[in-house]
């Protein structure tokens, strides 16, 4: 038995007009195939690009250790020239990945080598995060704490995506205080006997290939697996729905605070007892 997962739609371009009206109003996920043929970054941007321009540029990389109440938000498990990384990543699987790293900041020529697109929503123009992985590597399941509209662009290899909406929270073993599920649970070959309510999820699927785009909306989770070394680019606009801006705002202004607040507190056991009332909560519906 696998997860309940439609494909997600693909176009092979769109316009703003059809953008809004068939997948940024009903919030639908979309992937757009051919949309960035015409920037440099589609010819230019590959692995061994990113090292010939940063490799000396010192990056944090994480893994996919289970939290621990020492870490801060955030907070890297090592760190690494940007050229050895990605030696790393063409030589052999790691566990290693960049995650949002602000490199238009760190190597200011790239912003050359694309444009901010115009899908009729405003993008922080300040903010563009790279995201780097290497075979099989993957993030846990999990949703932006600003929740936020999300384009994801895709440079080199191939990368499974796994998305599920706000509404199926009951059945993804959400930890409490927290943007991720439970961590032991692998979304690409789930565990139906320890985890039964995820049987009940309705989610979506598919693997982006180099130059592909995917539109997430608002607050959508999302797990990624990198099939083949790669890296990706997310561009993204506030959420627009009064109840998720609202809880974007409690999110960074509450939930964040309160959660550090008790890691400090409570320690292990503050994180112990949220994994467990994962499990407790969602099995309430069984």
């Amino acid at each position: 038995m696998s997860l309940n997962l439609q494909d997600i739609p693909r176009v092979k371009n769109i316009t703003k007009e059809d953008f809004i009206k068939h997948y940024f109003i009903p919030q639908q996920p979309v992937v757009i195939e051919r949309f960035i043929e015409d920037w440099p970054a589609y010819n230019k941007w590959s692995l061994d690009y990113m090292k010939e321009l940063g490799g000396d540029i010192t990056i944090p990389l994480y893994d996919d250790r289970p939290v621990d109440y020492k870490d801060g938000f955030n907070e890297p498990h090592a760190k690494m020239k940007l050229g050895d990384y990605i030696d790393l990543l063409k030589r052999e699987p790691t566990k290693f990945r960049i995650f949002l790293w602000n490199a238009i900041k760190e190597i200011p020529q790239l912003q050359d080598d694309f444009t901010f697109p115009d899908f009729g929503l405003r993008l922080m123009k300040g903010i563009p995060m790279l995201f780097f992985g290497g075979r099989d590597s993957y993030t846990f399941m999990h949703y932006d704490i600003d929740l936020a509209n999300i384009f994801h662009f895709h440079f080199e290899g191939k990368k499974q995506i796994i998305l599920f909406d706000q509404q199926q929270n009951r059945y993804l073993y959400k930890i409490p205080y927290s943007l991720i599920t439970r961590e032991d649970i692998d979304f690409n070959n789930p565990d139906f006997k320890k985890w039964p309510m995820l049987k009940k999820a309705k989610g979506y699927q598919t693997e982006l290939n180099h130059g592909e785009v995917l539109y997430m909306p608002e607050g959508y989770w999302h797990y990624m697996r990198y099939v083949t070394p790669g890296f990706s680019m997310s561009l993204r606009a506030i959420a627009r729905n009064p109840k998720n801006f609202s809880k974007a705002v409690s999110n960074l202004v509450f939930m964040r605070s309160f959660d550090n607040v008790m890691r400090r507190l409570g320690g292990q056991k503050w994180i112990d007892w949220k994994n467990t009332r994962a499990i407790v909560k969602t099995h309430k519906a069984l």
